[in-house]
C-alpha cells in the first residue's frame, strides 16, 4: 500500500509540474533578459497571473512529492516524477491545436515505459535511512554547492541555449538536493511532528528551494523547454537517486540481470525523453 501511495502522488506531482512549467516557462520567455539570475525576475513574474497559477500548480507538485517521499524511497519517486515532459508535450500540443506525431507518442512510451522498468526491479526493503545524520549530508552539499556555483558563473557568461542548459543543470542539482531534503524532513515530520521546526532540515529546504526556482525561471527565460525541461528531468532523478544511495543508504537492484534492466530501462527512459525534446511542441515558446 505504502508503494502504491508512493506511485501515485509521485505521478500526480509529476503531472501538476508538467503543465507548470509549460504555463512558468510562456510568461519566464517574455520577461526582460536584464533580471536573468535575479530576484527581481521572480519579481517581475509574480505580477503575471499565468507564472502565478504555475506557480500554484508547482506548489501543489511540491506537497504531492513531499507525500510520495513520506511513503516511498528517493530510488523509487523520483524516476517516476521524472516524466513531467509526458504529461507537458500533450499539453503544448492541445494548446497549439496540433496533434502529436508518431515520434512524440513513442517518446512518450519509451520514458513511461523506461521508468516503469526501472522500478519494477528494485529490491524490496529498499527504503534506507528515514532521517540521516547532519554529517551524512555534508559530501552531499559540497558536490551540489560547487557544481552549481561553477555552472551559474559559467552560464552569466554566456547566452541563448548554452545559458539555459547551464541554468536548467544548476537548477537540477539544487532540486535533487530540494528532493533529499524533502525525504529527510517528512521523516522528521513522522517521528517528531511540529517539533520538526527545531531541527535543521526546513530551513535548509526553503533555501535551497529558493535558489532552484531563481534558476529554473532564469532557465525558461533563456530558452525553450526543449533545452531545459529534458536535463531537468534527466539530472534531477540521477543526482537524487546518487543522494538517495550515499546520503539515505538506500538500495538499487542487487543481481547483475536486476542492475542490466535497470541500466538498459534507465537509457530507454531518457531515450525518451531526448525524443520528446526534440519535438517542435518544445522547441518554440
Amino acid at each position: 500500500m505504502s508503494t502504491a501511495i508512493a506511485v501515485v502522488a509521485a505521478l500526480l506531482s509529476a503531472m501538476c509540474f508538467g503543465v507548470a512549467s509549460v504555463a512558468q516557462q510562456y510568461a519566464a520567455s517574455r520577461a526582460p533578459v536584464g533580471e536573468s539570475l535575479r530576484p527581481a525576475l521572480i519579481l517581475h513574474l509574480a505580477r503575471q497571473p499565468l507564472w502565478l497559477a504555475g506557480m500554484g500548480l508547482t506548489v501543489f507538485s511540491f506537497v504531492m512529492q513531499g507525500a510520495a517521499l513520506a511513503f516511498g524511497p528517493l530510488v523509487l519517486v523520483q524516476p517516476v516524477a521524472a516524466t513531467d515532459l509526458v504529461f507537458a508535450l500533450p499539453l503544448l500540443a492541445w494548446r497549439r491545436q496540433e496533434r502529436l506525431t508518431v515520434a512524440e507518442w513513442i517518446g512518450i512510451v519509451c520514458t513511461a515505459g523506461g521508468v516503469a522498468a526501472f522500478l519494477a526491479v528494485l529490491p524490496p526493503g529498499s527504503a534506507g535511512t528515514p532521517v540521516p545524520a547532519l554529517e551524512s549530508w555534508l559530501p552531499a552539499f559540497l558536490c551540489v554547492g560547487g557544481l552549481v556555483g561553477v555552472l551559474a558563473a559559467v552560464g552569466l557568461r554566456t547566452g541563448g541555449k548554452v545559458r539555459s542548459a547551464l541554468y536548467a543543470m544548476s537548477a537540477a542539482a539544487l532540486f535533487s538536493l530540494l528532493d533529499s531534503l524533502t525525504k529527510s524532513t517528512t521523516g522528521r515530520i513522522r517521528a517528531v511532528g511540529v517539533n520538526v521546526l527545531g531541527h535543521w532540515e526546513p530551513y535548509a529546504m526553503v533555501g535551497v528551494g529558493i535558489a532552484a526556482l531563481v534558476l529554473s525561471q532564469s532557465s525558461f527565460q533563456a530558452g525553450s523547454l526543449a533545452v531545459s525541461l529534458p536535463i531537468i528531468d534527466t539530472v534531477e532523478p540521477i543526482g537524487a537517486v546518487l543522494i538517495g544511495v550515499a546520503v539515505f543508504d538506500e538500495r538499487l537492484a542487487a543481481s547483475p540481470p536486476a542492475v542490466l534492466t535497470q541500466a538498459v530501462a534507465a537509457g530507454v527512459a531518457v531515450l525518451g525523453i531526448v525524443v520528446l525534446a526534440l519535438s517542435p511542441l518544445a522547441r518554440t515558446p
